[in-house]
């Protein structure tokens, strides 16, 4: 599975699922969102886990099952077996690793098993990791996955369009793999470590204008274990969760159970067809907090959404709604994708052997 078919599935409501494995990472980079480190044993019990992506079937399950963390190859025997078992009921998996394992020559063989046993592989490199892993070991380590077969990909973050360190490590990513592997190019945000430093998040649209949030399409498996249907870390973290953004919890609850809650809750439906700014202006509700995911969060507190939603978003209609949006969403592809959610001067990267800013293909 490619890059570019990964992103390109993120409009689609329950289209994918990701997986929290554990908040525990060997590195301590600045911009953590999570706030990773090893001295933080947060993780969803491992049998949870295991029941519950038991319970796809191959009449219903997500396209695509992302294991992130923390760093989830610290659990190298729970990747391969939820790799396994979502093999066998039609998902592909992905992984996103912070490449902890490339101080080594060699890849160690219970992480390089895990690995192949994903559909795609993703390293992190920024900055910020470069102050605790070489680019050198991070590229040697890819070259290694690149042998068993899996497809790879790099996350790269930077401050943004005009950032030197981007140009300089999308060139070199473009020379060393000769612009066979593609990647994602995001913009370091204000959650977790980088919540004192880093740029502001999405702000609330004047007017309550249209502007769908795709990012609430997939389920997230948060590190207790709760079903957000947000990936904001913030909202991840947040309890007790936001009524309207909670899917349920993994000690309890079914794939069928979380993905019938993500794609026919009205309110959910409107959150990605026009956005929670717009939702609350036509439910006469005041603005609340300042960006964009402040005021989505606050949209269970008045019942007056609700009605709305349900008036407009509940049914047949509401699901034709979500569908057109999602359509939407997807209609450019996956650089169309990333433009809107990611660094858009980069976003051609996430198709292998596209150009980049200064000539990087």
């Amino acid at each position: 599975m490619e890059l570019g078919e990964l992103v390109g599935r993120r409009p689609f409501p329950a289209a994918g699922l990701l997986l929290g494995l554990t908040r525990r990472c060997p590195l301590s980079c600045a911009h953590c969102s999570t706030g990773s480190s090893l001295s933080v044993r947060e993780e969803p019990d491992a049998r949870r886990l295991v029941r519950f992506v038991s319970s796809f079937t191959t009449a219903d399950r997500p396209d695509v099952v992302m294991l992130t963390g923390g760093e989830p190859l610290l659990l190298p025997a729970l990747v391969e077996e939820l790799s396994s078992l979502a093999r066998a009921a039609g998902s592909r998996t992905a992984l996103l690793s912070g490449m902890f394992f490339a101080r080594s020559r060699d890849v160690p063989p219970p992480v390089l098993r895990a690995i192949a046993g994903v559909d795609h592989f993703s390293a992190s490199l920024d900055a910020h990791h470069e102050r605790e892993i070489p680019r050198a070991d991070v590229f040697r380590a890819v070259h290694r996955v690149r042998e068993t077969g899996v497809a790879v990909s790099f996350h790269l973050t930077g401050t943004g369009a005009d950032d030197p360190y981007l140009a300089d490590v999308t060139r070199a990513v473009d020379e060393e793999f000769g612009g066979q592997v593609p990647s994602l190019v995001n913009e370091v945000r204000p959650f977790g470590r980088a919540a004192s430093w880093a740029a502001s998040a999405r702000t609330v649209p004047e007017g309550g204008a249209v502007s769908p949030c795709a990012m609430a399409a997939w389920p997230v498996v948060a590190f207790d274990g709760t079903v957000l249907a947000c990936c904001n870390q913030d909202t991840v973290d947040r309890r007790p969760a936001p009524a309207h953004l909670s899917l349920g919890h993994i000690a309890t609850d079914d794939w069928a159970a979380v993905r019938r809650r993500a794609l026919e809750s009205p309110v959910l439906r409107m959150i990605r067809t026009v956005g929670p700014a717009h939702l609350a202006a036509r439910s006469g509700v005041p603005s609340r907090g300042a960006s964009y995911c402040d005021g989505c969060r606050a949209l269970g507190s008045d019942d007056r959404v609700a009605a709305e939603a349900d008036a407009v978003a509940a049914g047949a209609a509401g699901a034709l709604l979500d569908l057109t949006a999602a359509r939407r969403g997807a209609a450019q592809g996956p650089v169309g994708v990333v433009r809107h959610h990611g660094c858009a001067a980069y976003a051609p990267l996430v198709m292998a052997g596209s150009t980049a800013p200064g000539g990087s293909r």
